[in-house]
């Protein structure tokens, strides 16, 4: 070996992230293994390499005994002692390999394991990168898509891999584009680390609008929860520390601004800033909108709530293929079951039920208002739970 040999390994260090003690390491390793399987089997076999030389060391290791058992390993005292008069039992001795030896296969096989092993020592640098960044937000290239839908990314020192349930339904990502992911895992595993991005994360979204929004970011206006269906549609609760900030108005911006920016990076997803609220009731009515709805009442044991709707609101409170009132009870994390009420197609009828009610007695009423009282008899037509199962039950 000779010093362009260590500039080379040297260089390679630099190129591949790894350390220039390891890579030694791995050669010496390697070519250790090479000898002890092509060219001197069953004889234990040292590899020495000199980091500031380059002087390289192939010995074989025999220890002194009385009488030979195993020649391979062994050699007697009696002959040691015709070779260093000052040797004594138990030592052993090193005697260096014919460099003859070093025959095409042996170096082939080095060749391989140490491909081996760099890439190993590879794939725990990248382990070792990004274990402990597990839950950021990183902005990564584009690398390739395989026959299954998986898209890779590379992420700087390694690549991560982004399967289909993870990726924003509908959106094209091209080989070279960059796009912010969220580290979902990073696991070690037998063929190395395995680092699982994800754009379809509730995370994402949150990230995005602490960057885009001040007051998020400072802390003013609080993400209290989020429910995502990537690539359609969004709502996000917010509730504000400071009762001179107006939530709502702080994550839209002006003219919308601030939230564009948030969707233009989920390919134009649309988000639904809602305002929270400590009351369940209020939560829930809030978290239905755009649909205006009437009387809700909840259940806090059970995590259930019943919702009235007018039948001009039904549609807009149910969403497309249920989706508003989905998104709504995985906002809440209530089961919701919207109730559509009595249609009452002669006015003057409605009128006389609520003057009925109104000309009762205080203690006839029991509680009931005449907006109650338009209500009443009313039919299940929709319920979602907070896991995304929706219903949709039309009765005539």
């Amino acid at each position: 070996m000779n010093r362009e040999f260590l500039d080379a390994l040297n260089e390679l260090a630099v190129s591949r992230n790894i350390s220039k003690d390891q890579l030694i390491q791995n050669f010496e390793e390697a070519l250790q293994q090479a000898f002890t399987r092509n060219v001197e089997p069953d004889k234990r076999v040292e590899v020495h390499l000199d980091p500031e030389s380059g002087d390289l060391e192939v010995l074989i290791i025999l220890e002194v005994v009385e009488k030979v058992e195993n020649p391979n390993l062994q050699i007697s005292l009696q002959e040691a002692l015709e070779l260093d008069p000052d040797v004594e039992l138990g030592m052993e001795m090193e005697f260096p390999v014919d460099r003859e030896k070093l025959t095409r296969i042996a170096l082939q096989t080095t060749k391989q394991m140490l491909t081996q092993k760099m890439r190993e020592a590879e794939r725990s640098v990248v382990y070792q990168e990004y274990k402990d960044r597990q839950g950021e937000v990183l902005t990564a290239n584009v690398v390739r898509m395989d026959n299954k839908g998986n898209i890779f990314v590379d992420l700087g020192h390694g690549e991560a891999i982004m399967p289909p349930k993870e990726q924003i339904p509908g959106e094209r990502l091209m080989s070279g584009s960059r796009v912010k992911i969220y580290l979902k895992e990073v696991q070690q595993t037998n063929r190395g680390p395995s680092i699982l991005a994800s754009r379809a994360d509730e995370k994402l979204l949150s990230y995005l609008m602490h960057q885009e929004i001040p007051e998020v970011s400072d802390g003013t206006v609080e993400i209290k929860a989020i429910a995502r269906e990537a690539g359609q549609r969004s709502k996000v609760a917010v509730y504000s520390r400071n009762s001179n900030v107006d939530p709502i108005g702080a994550c839209i911006g002006h003219r919308g601004n601030r939230i564009q920016a948030v969707t233009g990076e989920l390919g134009r997803e649309r988000v639904d800033v809602i305002l929270w609220d400590a009351n369940s009731r209020e939560f829930i009515r809030n978290a239905l909108s755009p649909a205006k709805v009437g009387p809700i009442e909840v259940n806090t044991a059970k995590q259930e709530a019943t919702v009235t709707v007018m039948p001009d609101q039904l549609s807009l409170a149910i969403g497309k293929g249920g989706q508003n009132v989905r998104l709504a009870a995985k906002l809440t994390g209530y089961k919701i079951d919207l109730r559509e009420t009595k249609v009452v197609s002669d006015l003057d009828a409605a009128l006389q039920q609520a003057e009925s009610v109104l000309g009762q007695k205080p203690e006839q009423r029991s509680g009931q208002s005449a907006f109650d009282a338009l209500f009443k008899d009313s039919k299940s037509v929709a319920s979602a739970t907070p896991d995304g199962a929706t219903e949709v039950d039309r009765q005539g």
